[in-house]
């Protein structure tokens, strides 16, 4: 860790607070901002869910004093989740970097087309979010095998769970987005937990990029832009081809 590692992660997470704020998708950010900045795969993974988990914190908050969480649902959701991303976190820590190196080819693609690709999102129209038993085994489900995927590796958790909720169990978007913020606190906990038993976390770094990142939400939400999204889909895909590109020349 350099001085270095903190000029590259704290405007990119500054940057990632502030696409996430607008369009969604900043996690696509910032996990390559500490690739970028030459931390092993494990260490920015890691330490992404240090900075990460303080944003989705002040978000879970929010929602939950709207009162747009329902109570029989998040809280055994928060469990499935919890247990879902201890699981994912400790297998990551098992997988080799080449592997993750791999999976990360695979896996960023779909999570930037789902992330950029608004129109998959089909929200329900009831105003009522009504618990019932096929309710409750989609957000259950979803909060278990996304929250394995969240501590296994992470970027594009909320979007999954966004349209699980909306797909599936036919949520409203704001509905959908408080119980998500929910699930997501929990599964970022619980990896974190596990990253730091095994010393993997780089807490100093992992504060300026916490403060980096709700700074950069902090402006990008007190902004009125209406061309956000058009502006917020070309630095992810050129992040994401910057990151592409570092991978394969890195194998």
């Amino acid at each position: 860790m350099t001085l270095f590692s903190f000029l590259i992660v704290c405007p990119m997470l500054f940057l990632a607070g502030f696409v996430d704020s607008i369009a969604g998708g900043g996690g696509l950010i910032s996990l390559p901002a500490y690739l970028f900045a030459g931390l092993p795969i494990h260490t920015a993974i890691a330490t992404n869910k240090f900075s990460s988990t303080f944003g989705t914190a002040l978000s879970t908050a929010r929602f939950i004093k709207q009162k747009l969480v329902l109570a029989k649902l998040a809280i055994p959701s928060v469990f499935f989740g919890f247990l879902g991303s201890a699981i994912g976190a400790r297998l990551s820590l098992l997988v080799s970097e080449k592997v993750l190196k791999y999976m990360l080819l695979g896996v960023l693609p779909i999570a930037a087309f789902c992330v950029l690709n608004k129109k998959i999102f089909k929200a329900g129209e009831s105003k009522e979010l009504k618990c019932d038993l096929k309710t409750f085994l989609i957000v259950m489900i979803s909060a278990l095998i996304i929250g394995t995927y969240d501590g296994l590796y992470g970027p594009g958790t909320g979007t999954f769970l966004i349209i699980a909720f909306t797909v599936f169990a036919k949520m409203r978007i704001e509905q959908a987005n408080a119980h998500t913020k929910v699930i997501n606190f929990s599964t970022n906990v619980a990896a974190l937990v596990v990253f730091l038993l095994h010393g993997q976390v780089l807490i100093p770094l992992g504060i300026a990029a916490a403060l980096s990142n709700m700074l950069g939400n902090y402006f990008g939400s007190g902004l009125v832009m209406t061309k956000g999204p058009k502006i917020v889909k070309p630095l992810i895909i050129f992040v994401l081809t910057l990151l592409l590109v570092k991978i394969i020349v890195g194998f």
